[in-house]
């Protein structure tokens, strides 16, 4: 679509922005810059910066994004930029997971088409932001963390966060405790996936290594990024 200049994924916690490069609306913001492809350029934020923002968005998807739009009539459907973001990189027999904040979400496609999706809101609720407080609070840093063979078997944060503590609580290292938290986490991801042998990932988690390992147990992994949602946008 010609007409648009820049378009946003608003997250619980991180907001995706795509720009046109001929667009300057982001200049002020080049600190949260990532890349430049295809003649976008592509920004993370926090998105309590958001609200600072002097400008509105063409096209956006995302927990409370319809504030941000030119015309609410452009808001689309969560699953729905997924699936349009998909299709642009990937022409088989597949299934996308994007795991975010406060939920997860997939599609699968057969014969190029789409076939089917589910959504959780639920069970996986806060699980992206949850690792993050964790990760925080224990000081531990993300790109240091071992993925471990054990996992806790949780069917959501509040439950993992108990048996982390007492976990800790009793003598284990606050580092191996995570790390069964998120190996929990991610055969939780697979499960509710449907079990594929190979697994296409979308969102945060793709940055998460620990995440990515622990996924890989159990299935053929491949990180799509974070953008995936936002580039549905621009079709």
């Amino acid at each position: 679509m010609s007409d648009i200049k820049i378009v946003l994924d608003a997250g619980t916690t991180w907001s995706k922005i795509i720009e046109k490069s001929s667009s300057d609306l982001m200049k002020d913001y080049s600190n949260f810059f990532i890349k430049e492809e295809n003649d976008y350029k592509y920004y993370i934020l926090p998105s309590s910066m958001l609200k600072e923002l002097n400008f509105k968005f063409d096209k956006a998807t995302g927990h409370m994004s319809l504030s941000m739009l030119k015309n609410e009539k452009n808001y689309e459907n969560e699953v729905i930029a997924l699936i349009q973001g998909f299709k642009n990189h990937i022409k088989e027999d597949a299934i996308i997971l994007d795991m975010g904040s406060r939920d997860s979400k997939w599609a699968k496609f057969v014969n190029s088409k789409f076939k089917d999706l589910d959504w959780n809101s639920s069970c996986s609720s806060s699980t992206g932001a949850t690792i993050e407080m964790l990760l925080k609070f224990y000081n531990i840093d993300i790109k240091n963390l071992k993925s471990s063979n054990d996992k806790y078997v949780i069917t959501c944060g509040i439950f993992g966060l108990e048996r982390i503590m007492d976990d800790i609580a009793k003598g284990a290292k606050a580092e191996f405790a995570v790390s069964k938290f998120i190996h929990g986490i991610a055969f939780n991801a697979w499960s509710f996936a449907k079990k594929p042998d190979k697994l296409y990932l979308s969102g945060g988690f793709c940055e998460n290594k620990c995440f990515v390992d622990s996924l890989s147990k159990y299935c053929k992994v491949i990180p799509m990024g974070r953008f995936l949602l936002c580039e549905g946008l621009l079709n």
